[in-house]
């Protein structure tokens, strides 16, 4: 079977959509977080997503279905808060090498359900590691800016006990994402890297910013130049841009990457702003003619979506890729 490196100069590979928003469809409640070992945990656990491989993984496995019906090549792993750090406000530290393992099972399983029907398209499996609630670049105190909430260390800490979970689940791939601060990123970067050396295995890394304003910079202040700049040292299968802004708003960073990275480059925005209520309106026709300028463009080797996309915007965006060719690198490992 084919790599997903070979496979990648063959074709634009599908990344899912949001898991978040396919959870809200299930509008659980507080039992749903919960199992006999968590029945009298203190705190609450409702909107904890990640615990949900545990305690529903009924539902995770359906989700990941859904999206590799829809023509997802990658799945990710429902671990976008699956640090210690994360976890802290649910007093659920201890917990998180079974949520990233878990999660890492439960999509590795249904990936290869697939691939074993389908063994010209093989499904793959991506481990989500988050940019945490904290920053390392920034003070959380107005009157205190050399103040820190998190170090370098600690950082690297929670990162590489996350990912080395997420490796034992299986997982093909690790994307360090919807990075707001490119501190935080090295941090998980340089612990996936002791990972690698420990235990002497090559796991294909990505790594995909998010630009939260129109002047194309992350919450840290980082250009999307200076950003990829920033990372650019770094053994990486792709550098993209996620979450935040719609396909439309993306495009002009996006470019800029393709522009200058010898990196491969995945996509995948938000179903456009949030509105009011904090939904996410553009329907998947909407989306897909937006990220058509991407592939007309030859900008991406990876596509799919983030928050507010589903299934259906999945299947729309992976009918539309068919057509067109990857974007074209000239860096010698992909």
């Amino acid at each position: 079977m084919k790599s997903i490196k070979e496979i990648l100069r063959e074709r634009i590979l599908i990344l899912d959509g949001a898991m978040g928003t396919m959870i809200q469809r299930h509008k659980l409640e507080e039992m749903d977080f919960r199992n006999d070992k968590l029945k009298d945990h203190p705190k609450s656990l409702k909107g904890n997503n990640d615990l949900l491989s545990i305690t529903r993984p009924d539902i995770i496995k359906d989700i990941h279905r859904e999206y590799f019906n829809a023509g997802a090549d990658i799945a990710e792993t429902n671990t976008f808060s699956g640090t210690t750090i994360a976890q802290a406000d649910y007093g659920l530290e201890e917990w998180v090498y079974e949520i990233n393992y878990q999660s890492a099972r439960i999509a590795k399983e249904v990936a290869d359900e697939f691939t074993s029907t389908e063994t010209n398209k093989p499904r793959f499996v991506l481990g989500s590691m988050g940019p945490t609630n904290r920053t390392a670049s920034l003070s959380p105190d107005v009157n205190d800016p050399g103040f820190r909430a998190i170090t370098f260390d600690e950082l690297r800490i929670a990162y590489k006990q996350q990912a080395e979970a997420l490796i034992d689940g299986g997982v093909d791939l690790l994307m360090v994402e919807t990075v707001f601060d490119t501190l935080n990123a090295k941090a998980a970067l340089f612990a996936i890297d002791e990972i690698k050396i420990e235990r002497n295995i090559d796991i294909p890394i990505m790594v995909s910013g998010t630009i939260t304003d129109a002047s194309g910079r992350t919450l840290s202040g980082q250009t999307t130049e200076a950003f990829l700049i920033s990372i650019s040292h770094m053994d990486l299968l792709s550098v993209g841009l996620n979450c935040a802004l719609g396909a439309e708003q993306l495009r002009p960073y996006l470019k800029m990457l393709s522009d200058n990275s010898d990196f491969l480059v995945s996509a995948h925005p938000n179903a456009g702003l949030p509105n009011e209520f904090g939904e996410y309106d553009e329907t998947p026709e909407l989306m897909t003619n937006q990220i058509k300028e991407f592939l007309d463009d030859g900008l991406v080797n990876i596509v799919g979506g983030c928050c507010g996309t589903t299934p259906e915007h999945i299947l729309a965006i992976a009918d539309l890729a068919k057509s067109y060719q990857p974007r074209k690198v000239l860096c010698v490992g992909v």
